[in-house]
């Protein structure tokens, strides 16, 4: 039919404008900048994380969140204290030095005994001249001790006694005795065993052992000591020395510790005293009586053995006269 196709032609133009109006809105959308909701901020806001399931974040609960604490240079095993740092304590300002000389240093303490004496058991005082050392040995019983004392009282003698440590713990009022009466005290064992058959370790028992038993009864033995029976070799007189003693033997044994039943006397005793007499003699007796006729011929001839030295020109003196002491 002829009108519609007049009508198409009609409205081809308005098509055609409708086209072009919307390809220019799309140019223009592209070209202009879209609108935003408010102000730009400053700088980007730091991203908050997710909390962890279970947990509360700052902002729920309103706190800011606590500081952050420095961090440990190390940290401790489990189950253990971790270590405290140590305190800071300020120094102590040393006082100023008093006007005048400075004091003498320290000196150390001199050697128990003189080097010469080492080595040696010493059958005389070297040296000492015109004296007698009268040495009583105390290991069993105290039977003679009170005649012994009393005789040297009266003439004004001083002797040395060497005690067993066993004998000193049981007489600790006879050590005090000895002491008070001004005699001097030296380290006679433990025991009273044989030393040459004893080790090291053991002849330190006996001389330690010793020395605290007469130490604890009130005397200080160091550093006189006697080897029971006399027994001794370079070895254990060696071992004793470096226990701090030199070791002291005898010039004469008066034997009275044989007894009238072993064919001594108070006679015999003075006897061999006298035959033996020389500058720096040591004599060695006895203080307990013998086990068998219970005498006690030491004590008993002790006056007359000290009034014939006297009269032969020779006076007296304990072990201290040692050299170095």
């Amino acid at each position: 039919m002829v009108v519609p196709a007049i009508e198409a032609r009609r409205r081809a133009p308005a098509i055609a404008l409708a086209a072009a109006l919307a390809v220019l809105a799309i140019i223009l959308a592209l070209l202009l900048p879209a609108p935003t909701a408010g102000p730009p901020s400053a700088s980007p806001s730091p991203a908050v994380p997710t909390p962890l399931p279970g947990s509360t974040s700052p902002a729920a609960t309103g706190s800011a969140p606590p500081a952050q604490e420095p961090q440990e240079t190390g940290t401790p095993e489990a189950g253990q204290a971790p270590v405290e740092p140590p305190v800071s304590v300020p120094p102590v300002p040393e006082p100023e030095p008093p006007e005048g000389p400075a004091p003498p240093s320290e000196q150390a303490p001199p050697p128990p005994f003189p080097e010469s004496l080492r080595g040696q058991d010493l059958t005389a005082i070297p040296g000492a001249g015109h004296v007698v050392a009268l040495t009583f040995d105390a290991g069993a019983n105290a039977a003679g001790l009170a005649k012994i004392l009393s005789a040297l009282a009266a003439r004004g003698v001083a002797g040395t006694f060497f005690l067993t440590g066993n004998w000193a713990a049981n007489n600790p009022q006879a050590v005090a005795g000895i002491v008070a009466a001004g005699h001097r005290v030296a380290n006679h064992s433990m025991t009273h065993p044989g030393f040459t058959g004893l080790d090291e370790g053991s002849i330190a028992q006996q001389v330690r052992g010793a020395e605290q038993a007469i130490l604890a009864a009130g005397a200080d033995p160091r550093p006189l000591f006697r080897f029971p029976y006399g027994e001794r070799d370079a070895r254990t007189i060696a071992a004793v020395n470096s226990l701090g003693y030199v070791a002291v033997r005898w010039t004469v044994d008066t034997l009275g510790w044989k007894g009238t039943s072993g064919g001594a006397s108070v006679q015999t005793v003075a006897d061999r005293v006298l035959a033996g007499l020389q500058p720096g003699e040591i004599v060695l007796m006895h203080i307990g009586s013998n086990p068998d006729d219970g005498t006690t011929l030491d004590a008993d001839a002790l006056p007359q053995v000290i009034d014939r030295i006297t009269a032969a020109g020779y006076g007296f003196t304990t072990l201290d006269a040692l050299p170095g002491h």
